[in-house]
Protein backbone atom coordinates (compact mmCIF):
# COMPACT_ATOMS: atom_id res chain seq x y z
CA UNK A 1 0.00 0.00 0.00
CA UNK A 2 1.58 3.25 -1.15
CA UNK A 3 -0.19 6.77 -0.25
CA UNK A 4 0.33 10.59 0.06
CA UNK A 5 0.45 11.85 2.91
CA UNK A 6 -2.28 14.51 3.96
CA UNK A 7 -1.35 17.72 5.99
CA UNK A 8 -2.17 16.78 9.30
CA UNK A 9 -0.50 13.58 9.28
CA UNK A 10 2.50 15.16 7.70
CA UNK A 11 2.22 17.74 10.99
CA UNK A 12 1.80 14.77 13.92
CA UNK A 13 4.83 13.27 12.25
CA UNK A 14 7.06 16.49 12.60
CA UNK A 15 5.41 17.20 15.95
CA UNK A 16 6.09 13.62 17.39
CA UNK A 17 9.31 13.93 16.18
CA UNK A 18 9.95 17.09 17.78
CA UNK A 19 8.68 15.43 20.94
CA UNK A 20 11.40 12.81 20.66
CA UNK A 21 13.83 15.90 21.04
CA UNK A 22 15.31 14.44 17.51
CA UNK A 23 15.94 16.38 14.32
CA UNK A 24 15.39 15.77 11.08
CA UNK A 25 18.67 14.30 10.50
CA UNK A 26 18.37 12.50 13.29
CA UNK A 27 15.17 10.80 12.48
CA UNK A 28 16.34 9.63 9.17
CA UNK A 29 19.34 8.68 10.41
CA UNK A 30 17.37 5.74 12.62
CA UNK A 31 15.01 5.31 9.83
CA UNK A 32 18.11 4.59 7.43
CA UNK A 33 16.55 7.04 4.41
CA UNK A 34 17.79 10.66 3.81
CA UNK A 35 17.26 13.64 5.48
CA UNK A 36 15.47 14.96 2.25
CA UNK A 37 12.88 12.02 2.61
CA UNK A 38 12.43 13.07 5.92
CA UNK A 39 11.70 16.86 5.17
CA UNK A 40 9.36 15.96 1.86
CA UNK A 41 7.49 13.61 4.07
CA UNK A 42 6.77 16.02 6.92
CA UNK A 43 6.10 18.63 4.07
CA UNK A 44 3.57 15.87 2.78
CA UNK A 45 5.30 16.31 -0.70
CA UNK A 46 6.16 12.44 -0.73
CA UNK A 47 4.52 9.57 -1.21
CA UNK A 48 5.28 6.98 1.13
CA UNK A 49 4.10 2.91 2.01
CA UNK A 50 2.80 1.69 4.98
CA UNK A 51 6.07 0.11 5.85
CA UNK A 52 7.75 3.39 5.82
CA UNK A 53 5.02 4.81 8.17
CA UNK A 54 4.97 2.27 10.54
CA UNK A 55 8.83 2.34 10.78
CA UNK A 56 8.33 5.91 11.62
CA UNK A 57 5.96 5.30 13.79
CA UNK A 58 7.91 2.61 15.40
CA UNK A 59 10.91 4.94 15.97
CA UNK A 60 8.90 7.43 17.44
CA UNK A 61 7.29 5.45 19.91
CA UNK A 62 4.19 5.98 18.65
CA UNK A 63 0.98 4.13 17.11
CA UNK A 64 0.15 4.59 13.71
CA UNK A 65 -3.39 5.24 14.64
CA UNK A 66 -1.39 8.25 16.91
CA UNK A 67 -0.15 9.63 13.76
CA UNK A 68 -3.40 9.19 11.83
CA UNK A 69 -5.75 10.21 14.51
CA UNK A 70 -7.97 13.83 13.91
Amino acid sequence: MEYRLNEQLAQRIRAFRKLKGYTQTELADKLGVSVAIVGSIERGTRKADARTIQRIADTLGVAVEELAAP
